[in-house]
């Protein structure tokens, strides 16, 4: 099959070049994991996307992830424009604020107070920051494999041993940084009791995404969460879950909810601004008295806040507390998903497509992966081979082997079925044998 055509696209790229680092303002967006130039977004409706050639997808990135309703949903847009008259930004208090952490707090019994930020990273920061201040302690443990963003302490990847000290994974982070953070393999009770043992009452937290979603869809027993929460509470430390990609996408409790655990503090980001620049992170009144200006961990922010992003949030939020809505959105995702699996098994191709509620990641590989470390490099040329022709057909994922997909309200089980049928034609065209 021939190429889409890219070459609008490829002129704003190079001329993206001479502005930009990479020519992008995020890294993946450089589509350096798989074919051509990137693909420069015109518009998004329902659940498709136009690029700036005119080429029409059925898009399953969903902005990474929080597009839930899909694009320019009729909710969310009226909201924004009403406020938008209204003024932009006023870096002060507003009744929008007050309302969407209502909505959430009412709804969500995993937290009890809320603060607003502007994006997933800084929830992330901002919560760490929170841990150490409350249990007076320095250290954070967390998993080789998933992605918190990237602040300093974060951007760390393991070392050898069971039980390691961050090296950092990005130029510019100093050792000293990385040295405050412990990384251990997912699915290992054993590397985590040893942490312990090895850095007594020196463990602020461990953080975990709720399910690891950002290094391949790495699915965690609800057996071993529990354990995390238990030696977590044995040894003084706090248990958070970063729930930018699960919050609220697997229920409007997240995987707090689907695990049935109780973090004690929990970051949030996109999806509870309608896909606008926002995060949040929330705990109890306990923990979260500690922040300033109730408490002494500093933490502040112009564009928090922000009555756009709030509109949006609430427009977005209310939706989802819809009767069924999760339901009909997770069944939908669920039969999408077992019928990809029968054609995989019918066919025989080394390939598995594991998910969760509306998630799903494509691996390229005919055993279970839990671990980051499990998932073998060379698959991501296959990915690669995928992902062009799933484009050539009309169907747009996130431009890396190690990003996952999702489903929105929007598909409806007409495009679910299409696009079936172009991912089946996709595999059978590279054979992934």
């Amino acid at each position: 099959m021939n190429d889409i055509s890219r070459e609008r696209s490829a002129k704003l790229f190079e001329k993206a070049q001479q502005l930009f680092p990479g020519g992008v303002n995020s890294p993946v967006r450089a589509f350096k994991s798989v074919y051509g130039t990137p693909l420069f977004i015109e518009r998004g409706d329902g659940c498709y996307l136009w690029d700036a050639d005119g080429n029409k997808f059925i898009d399953y990135c969903c902005s990474w992830g929080p597009l839930i309703l899909g694009h320019n949903h009729p909710a969310v847009r009226q909201r924004v424009e009403e406020t938008l008259v209204k003024g932009m930004s006023f870096g002060a208090p507003t009744a929008l604020e007050n309302e969407l952490a209502e909505l959430i707090l009412n709804n969500n019994k995993k937290i009890e107070k809320i603060r607003f930020v502007s994006s997933g990273t800084e929830a992330v920061m901002s919560a760490l920051r929170l841990a150490r201040g409350y249990t007076k302690r320095d250290k954070i443990i967390k998993f080789d494999g998933c992605y918190h963003g990237h602040s300093d302490s974060m951007l760390v990847k393991a070392g050898s041993g069971l039980v390691t000290f961050g090296e950092t994974s990005s130029a510019g982070v100093p050792a000293s940084f990385a040295d405050e953070t412990i990384v251990v393999s997912l699915n290992d009770k054993l590397a985590i009791e040893e942490a312990f043992r090895q850095f007594p009452g020196q463990i602020a937290a461990i953080i975990i995404e709720g399910v690891p979603a950002n290094n391949g869809l790495l699915l965690q027993d609800r057996e071993y969460i529990h354990f995390l929460r238990n030696i977590t509470e044995e040894n003084g430390s706090l248990l958070i879950f970063d729930e930018v990609i699960t919050g609220f996408r697997l229920g409007f409790e997240g995987a707090a909810g689907y695990y049935d655990v109780n973090p004690d503090i929990i970051t949030y980001g996109k999806i509870i601004g309608g896909g606008m620049p926002v995060g949040a992170y929330g705990a109890s009144r306990e923990i979260m008295s500690n922040i300033s200006p109730d408490g002494p961990v500093y933490q502040a922010g112009t564009l928090s806040g922000n009555p756009v992003a709030m509109a949006a949030g609430i427009g977005q939020l209310s939706e989802l507390l819809g009767r069924g809505f999760y339901d009909q959105l997770n069944s939908k995702a669920a039969k999408f998903v077992e019928d990809i699996r029968d054609y995989i098994s019918e066919k025989g191709y080394k390939l598995r497509i594991l998910s969760v509620g509306s998630i799903f990641w494509f691996a390229f590989a005919d055993h279970d992966i839990k671990k980051a470390e499990e998932i073998e490099p060379s698959s991501m040329e296959s990915f690669k081979a995928f992902h062009r022709e799933l484009l050539n057909r009309g169907v747009y994922l996130g431009p890396s082997g190690y990003e996952v997909g999702f489903i929105s309200a929007a598909h409806t089980p007409e495009v679910l079925e299409n696009t079936k049928s172009i991912i089946f034609d996709s595999l059978d065209a590279i054979q992934p044998i």
